[in-house]
């Protein structure tokens, strides 16, 4: 797990990276989409599966909300800091209940309750200083609700792949993903395409490898140990993100991104404990 958030905050690292240089976010999902599609199609191909699955309109549904969740969390980490952007992405866990509830009729817990009520609290503690001055159109709001989004789609994309799972092998469903956001990432991306250098190049395949490289490390821990216990890990992404991001971009996070992040995380470690 440890690795599995080292592999995701270099991530993250790269995006904002290319970026910085100018290479168009959609063009960073299309790269990312890219080395996804091809190492999906040979894992399949190595177990032998058709790469097509059964539940083809569920699959397209969720590779189209991964895609589009894909582009707001890559606009999100390429304008915030990586430690703000990080921890906006971790209220996922709220959006889920809320929609595991509508969708699968799942019981809120009284532990996702809080989990829900500290997210929106932790939210608007983050923006704080843009409400008090009545900045809510500026970049820093927009990148913040962009962030949000990518959590929403990200939770919608969990709880369809909760229901995929009875149908499809967890390689199909990863499949769909890259094989619905690298055309749909080219289209929008238009005549806005850049050609990199090769320093722009390598972080653009580097995208690809750290994802690859946290995926693996994920579906390694899940597998040996307890769900809860091990996706507590996944939080030392936050801290590995911010000290990223003051090695790479002198970023300091403000008091108000630390009180915010810390209602955000406190309320998801709440709710992936709470049956231990």
């Amino acid at each position: 797990m440890l690795l599995s958030a080292l592999g995701f905050a270099l991530m993250a690292v790269c995006v904002k990276s290319a970026a910085a240089r100018g290479i168009p976010v959609l063009e960073i999902v299309a790269f990312r989409a890219f080395v996804s599609l091809v190492l999906s199609y040979l894992n399949i191909k190595r177990k032998r599966l058709s790469v097509w699955g059964n539940n083809k309109p569920l699959l397209i549904a969720r590779g189209t909300v991964g895609a589009f969740a894909l582009m707001c969390v890559f606009y999100a980490v390429s304008t915030l800091p990586l430690a703000e952007a990080t921890v906006l992405q971790y209220t996922y866990p709220a959006f889920t209940a809320v929609i595991a509830l509508w969708f699968l009729k799942e019981r809120i817990q009284v532990a996702t309750m809080l989990c829900i009520g500290m997210s929106i609290l932790g939210v608007i503690v983050m923006m704080q200083p843009n409400l008090r001055e009545g900045l809510i159109a500026d970049a820093s709001s927009l990148s913040i609700v962009a962030a949000l989004l990518g959590a929403l789609g990200s939770a919608v994309a969990y709880v369809m792949v909760r229901h995929l799972n009875r149908t499809d092998d967890s390689c199909v469903i990863i499949f769909y993903f890259p094989l619905i956001a690298l055309p749909v990432s080219v289209a929008l991306l238009g005549d806005g395409f850049v050609m990199p250098n090769l320093e722009e190049l390598a972080l653009l395949i580097l995208v690809g490898i750290f994802t690859q490289v946290g995926q693996i490390g994920l579906t390694k821990a899940m597998a040996v140990e307890q769900a809860g216990k091990a996706a507590a890990y996944a939080y030392v992404q936050v801290v590995f993100s911010a000290l990223l991001g003051w090695a790479f971009f002198s970023e300091v996070p403000t008091v108000w991104t630390l009180v915010g992040g810390l209602f955000i995380i406190s309320g998801a470690l709440v709710n992936t404990l709470y049956k231990r």
